[in-house]
C-alpha cells in the first residue's frame, strides 16, 4: 500500500463546518461510523458487475452519471463486449454509442477503451489487484482504483465522490475540496477495516438524506453529530446517537 501522510488544512471545501480538535474529532468520527452501520448497514455497492472488469468500466462510466443509467448502459455494453480484448478491438464509433447516455460519451469510449488496451498489454487482460498496478491504467484515478479494490478485492478503500466530499465536509470530518486530502483526513479518522462500508454508507446517506440541496436534517440519524450550520448540532435534544 502506498505510504499517505497527512498534511496540514490547505483548500477548504466551502460547505465544510469547522473542524476540532484531533481527540475529539476521533470520538464524533467513531460514533458516526457506529450510527451508519446502524442505519444503513446492507449498504453496496449501486454500480452493477460480475467482475472486476465490468466494476471497473462502470466506475469509469459513473463520473457525473447516475448508476442506474450506467447499469442500464453496461447491461448492453458488456453482452456485447464481455473482456477487456473485446472490448480493447471494438470500433471506437459503435463504444461511443453505446456509452452516449451516461454523458462526455467521446471521452469516456477512449477512456475504457484505453483502459481495456492497458489490462490486455500490460496485465494479460486481467484486472489488477493492488492500487500502485490500477492507477497506472489510463482512464483510473484513486477513487475508481479503490472502488474496484473494496469490492473486488476485499482491500479496504475510501472512494471520495460528491457524496463523500459533501456529507463528510458537513459532518465536519473533513475541511478540505480535494479528494486526496479528503482522503487523507478521512483514513486518520476511520478504521481502516470499515473504509469500504463507510464509504457504502454515506453515499446512501448523502442519495438519501443529506441531499447538495435540500438536506433533511430534521430526520438525519446524524443530527445530533452534525455542526454543519443547518444541521441539529451537538446539542439537539431531539436526537442522541447510539
Amino acid at each position: 500500500m502506498i505510504s499517505i501522510s497527512f498534511p496540514t488544512v490547505a483548500a477548504v471545501a466551502k460547505d465544510a463546518a469547522p473542524l476540532e480538535a484531533e481527540g475529539v474529532l476521533k470520538k464524533r468520527a467513531a460514533r458516526i461510523v457506529r450510527v451508519l452501520a446502524k442505519t444503513y448497514p446492507d449498504a453496496e455497492c449501486a454500480l452493477r458487475h460480475r467482475n472486476p472488469f465490468e466494476l471497473l468500466i462502470a466506475t469509469i462510466l459513473a463520473a457525473q452519471c447516475t448508476d442506474d443509467k450506467v447499469n442500464e448502459v453496461t447491461a448492453v455494453l458488456f453482452e456485447r463486449y464481455p473482456s477487456p480484448a473485446a472490448l480493447a478491438r471494438a470500433k471506437p464509433a459503435t463504444v461511443e454509442q453505446l456509452v452516449h447516455a451516461t454523458g462526455f460519451f467521446r471521452q469516456k469510449a477512449k477512456s475504457i477503451q484505453a483502459t481495456s488496451r492497458d489490462l490486455v498489454e500490460h496485465f494479460g487482460g486481467e484486472v489488477p489487484g493492488t492500487l500502485e498496478e490500477l492507477v497506472t491504467l489510463r482512464g483510473v484515478a484513486r477513487k475508481t482504483a479503490n472502488v474496484v479494490l473494496g469490492n473486488c478485492f476485499g482491500v479496504p478503500g475510501l472512494a471520495i465522490d460528491t457524496h463523500m466530499k459533501r456529507v463528510n465536509g458537513r459532518l465536519g470530518l473533513t475541511a478540505n475540496a480535494d479528494p486526496v486530502k479528503i482522503e487523507r483526513d478521512l483514513s486518520a479518522l476511520i478504521p481502516r477495516k470499515h473504509w469500504t462500508d463507510y464509504t457504502h454508507r454515506v453515499i446512501r446517506h448523502g442519495r438519501v438524506c443529506c441531499d447538495a440541496k435540500r438536506p433533511d436534517c430534521e430526520a438525519c440519524p446524524l443530527a445530533a453529530a452534525c455542526p454543519w450550520p443547518e444541521g441539529a448540532g451537538a446539542d439537539s435534544p431531539k436526537r442522541k446517537l447510539s
